[in-house]
């Protein structure tokens, strides 16, 4: 008997936007809107990348995989959130959920390894000019992009696993509008000390050392923009790094709040707002950031359009 009541838990109830029940058609239209817009502004960015061949270059293709892994994980979560702003029951399957939380944190931890790796191109970018084409060449972008997906497919594999196979049969009201790690490990029967322990360790592990490769990225950088005898020369280097700054910044900043604190402060309030604007604000800034500051891609952009509107007339 006890067995079945540890199976009873089929499928999750979320409860992330419960409180604002009368503006959810509101939401779903400004969130459909946003969504939309992010998609269409990763197309744009990801196919002038492709056409333009003055963009193949190291950092371009960085962008270019942004991007796309910023479309994959709002594919993820996004949809089925606007579907549960309009439905009635707001309901996951026990498999579901553990599928929606792996390909999350699949694609979310290998965002921030993939930020390391940005950091990394800068850094040779600014210290190592000369032989910037020989050591970021594309075998080289190729293996960064892959180390930084076989971290995050090692970590999503292991967290989910360990997640899910905790016993699930006190509550299977969610707390949010996803399956997020914090709110469905909150209604795990039996959560060991143990578990939570490894589930930390994961989230340092993913946040806290690319985080700290930017950082000794960023002081080489900046002691090389120092050496650089003019304001201009040293404008100019900085500049190229102001974009990727401010991802960084917004990432970590955001990420480091829901996985890094402490289990006692946890607000699921606080992790909806906050969720609310990694899945679907962060990607809509990032390839804006990254494209509208950067002139030499509003160039490349000018020259697509201008190259399709002759193709068409």
């Amino acid at each position: 008997m006890e067995w079945a009541n540890e199976t009873l838990v089929t499928e999750f109830v979320f409860l992330g936007f419960s409180s604002l029940a009368g503006l959810q058609q509101l939401l779903f239209a400004v969130f459909l809107l946003v969504y939309l817009f992010m998609l269409g502004t990763n197309i744009v960015i990801v196919s002038t990348i492709v056409l333009d061949r003055a963009l193949h270059t190291p950092m371009y293709f960085f962008l270019g995989v942004l991007s796309c892994s910023e479309t994959c994980y709002t594919f993820v979560i996004v949809p089925k959130m606007l579907v549960d702003l309009l439905a009635q029951k707001k309901t996951i399957s026990f498999l579901g959920c553990a599928i929606q939380m792996f390909f999350f944190l699949f694609l979310i931890c290998s965002h921030s390894f993939l930020l390391a790796a940005m950091g990394y191109d800068r850094y040779v970018a600014i210290c190592n000019p000369l032989r910037y084409t020989v050591l970021m060449g594309f075998g080289v972008c190729m293996g960064l992009v892959a180390a930084a997906c076989a971290c995050g497919f090692i970590i999503s594999l292991a967290t989910t696993s360990m997640i899910f196979h905790l016993p699930f049969h006190s509550s299977n009201k969610l707390h949010h509008f996803f399956c997020d790690v914090s709110p469905v490990l909150k209604l795990a029967s039996h959560q060991s000390y143990l578990n939570q322990l490894v589930i930390f360790v994961l989230g340092v592990f993913v946040l806290v050392i690319p985080l700290l490769l930017i950082l000794v990225s960023y002081v080489l950088i900046i002691s090389a923009i120092l050496k650089i005898p003019s304001s201009v020369g040293r404008y100019k280097a900085f500049s190229t790094c102001a974009s990727h700054l401010i991802v960084v910044t917004v990432h970590y900043g955001c990420a480091s709040f829901i996985y890094l604190r402490p289990k006692s402060n946890y607000s699921s309030s606080q992790d909806t707002l906050i969720s609310v604007s990694y899945t679907i604000l962060t990607p809509l800034f990032n390839p804006m950031i990254y494209s509208l500051r950067n002139k030499e891609f509003k160039s490349s952009l000018q020259r697509a359009m201008t190259h399709t509107s002759y193709s068409i007339n």
